[in-house]
């Protein structure tokens, strides 16, 4: 199968496997669904398995739950994929937590903060010192 069908496919799954999740999560308010996210859709090239990346901004303490909540709506979620999209197979899920939003946050405020300490020019004490006394002061 081409690779341009195979990153249409994926694309059609991360959107559709999005949309179930968020229909499926909702109703048991136990899950902040805005903090949910599908980041990449892996199918194999048979379409017989799919693996889904899923990050979870925060909620670092529920990780673990909603990982398994989402586990356990598996098999609803392959039959919203096979009512909804016309594939050959309805590929079997398997779910993973991305991490590489927060290492990719982590890095940017790694970066930002080196940026700050460099627009800052230094401070030294000694200096300001000296030139404080050479000076007049300006009102009299």
């Amino acid at each position: 199968m081409p690779t341009d069908r195979m990153t249409r496919v994926n694309e059609l799954l991360k959107r559709e496997i999005s949309t179930a999740l968020f229909r499926m999560l909702a109703p048991e308010e136990r899950v902040d669904t805005a903090a949910v996210t599908v980041t990449h859709v892996i199918t194999s090239r048979n379409l017989r398995h799919a693996r889904v990346l899923i990050s979870i901004l925060g909620h670092e303490d529920e990780r673990g739950t909603i990982m398994s909540q989402i586990r356990d709506h598996r098999v609803e979620i392959q039959q919203w994929i096979n009512r909804n999209m016309k594939l050959k197979y309805t590929p079997k899920l398997d779910f993973e937590l991305d991490t590489s939003v927060e290492q990719g946050d982590h890095v940017l405020g790694i970066l930002q903060e080196m940026e700050d300490e460099r627009s800052i020019p230094p401070y030294y004490p000694e200096e300001a010192d000296a030139s404080e006394s050479d000076e007049a002061p300006p009102y009299e």
